[in-house]
């Protein structure tokens, strides 16, 4: 680049047009803004920090406390949700529990007990849907 630059400045012509000096000069931004970035995820890194003066170590430090409340709170969120779904399936189970104690307490006394229309819906429960107590306790 810098042959061609002063090549320009002693003959006098353009090589470039404004367009290609336009394109040269945003990938110079982008190279830079690239190289800041590098640098600063060195630094968020705890890397190269000998340099920086007590106000940048105050902004990286504030920058990490801030990274790290945003890991605590996803955190917590997905505590709170394995919470509320361990829940719904405890709730789920109880039930079930208990439709298959009324089912076999039934079947025990003869269906005396249960009104008709309810018995006849617990025998068309296919027999797949019935959960074994072992099963239920590797759970």
């Amino acid at each position: 680049e810098d042959i061609l630059e002063k090549y320009q400045n002693i003959s006098g012509r353009r090589l470039w047009d404004a367009k290609h000096e336009n394109l040269k000069n945003e990938i110079d931004r982008i190279k830079k803004e690239n190289d800041d970035m590098r640098i600063e995820l060195r630094h968020l890194n705890g890397e190269d920090i000998s340099s920086l003066q007590y106000p940048e170590l105050h902004r990286l430090e504030r920058a990490l406390e801030n990274g790290i409340d945003g890991v605590n709170d996803r955190q917590m969120e997905i505590y709170k949700m394995h919470e509320k779904n361990t829940t719904m399936l405890q709730e789920e189970n109880n039930h079930l529990e208990y439709m298959l104690h009324k089912q076999e307490n039934e079947m025990m006394d003869g269906g005396v007990r249960s009104n008709p229309q309810e018995r006849d819906y617990l025998y068309q429960i296919p027999y797949g849907f019935r959960a074994q107590q072992n099963q239920q306790e590797r759970v």
